[in-house]
């Protein structure tokens, strides 16, 4: 199937249906046409495999131990780093693409994780121990909530207040509305049409991106035409 006709399907079931893997994979398939979907579910299933012990500590030991899954500092607005299929491949990434490999390893081998939208930094919480929070970006490490404060306040000062529900976990849909969102600054910054054209039809098949991104849409890629 055309990687933005299943996407699209994916994206308008139920949310608690959306299998985010497989979405973020349709994503990377339509910025590239050489992915194969498939071949990165295989892959994510190979991963659960090896998780030794069905546990959060197991998924972290595997994940950020064995594996070596770390954030990429180095590169980071590369939007490569928003491909899964990159990110499995180069054990790099952003905090929202590795939270998605997290929370679907983890849900192939039954342990539940949730995405948490934080400002400035995506993290997941244990939905097994709703204290519990895990900062894939920094090496699969535990964090409690007074430490998603200081890592918030850390990243951007006095710039934002503190909220609790910072700490909410966030729809499924939600997340991969944040991953576009991410690709779609990157290209905007990088004056790249061709490839926001690409990322605004996927956001206008969102269930209410009409609505959303329907005005916006023909003025960001009037550089095409």
């Amino acid at each position: 199937m055309d990687p933005t006709r299943r996407f699209t399907d994916l994206v308008h079931r139920a949310d608690d249906e959306i299998p985010l893997d497989e979405v973020a994979l349709c994503i990377a398939a339509v910025a590239r046409a050489h992915v194969d979907v498939d071949a990165g579910l295989a892959l994510l299933d190979g991963l659960a495999a090896k998780v030794a012990e069905p546990t959060l500590d197991g998924l972290r030991r595997l994940l950020f131990v064995d594996q070596r899954f770390r954030g990429d500092d180095a590169t980071y607005d590369d939007p490569r780093n928003s491909f899964l299929d990159v990110v499995l491949e180069r054990r790099r990434g952003i905090p929202i693409s590795l939270s998605v490999l997290t929370m679907e390893v983890g849900r192939r081998v039954g342990v539940p994780l949730a995405g948490v939208g934080m400002p400035s930094h995506f993290l997941l919480r244990d939905k097994v121990d709703s204290s519990v929070f895990v900062d894939p970006f920094h090496g699969g490490r535990l964090l409690d909530a007074p430490g998603c404060r200081r890592l918030l306040e850390s990243r951007v000062g006095d710039g934002v207040t503190w909220r609790d529900d910072y700490l909410a976990p966030v729809p499924r849909l939600a997340i991969v509305w944040r991953m576009l969102t991410n690709l779609k600054a990157h290209y905007q910054r990088m004056d790249r049409p061709g490839d926001l054209a690409w990322v605004m039809r996927l956001r206008v098949a969102l269930p209410g991106g009409q609505a959303a991104e329907g005005a916006e849409f023909p003025v960001l890629v009037a550089p095409l035409n």
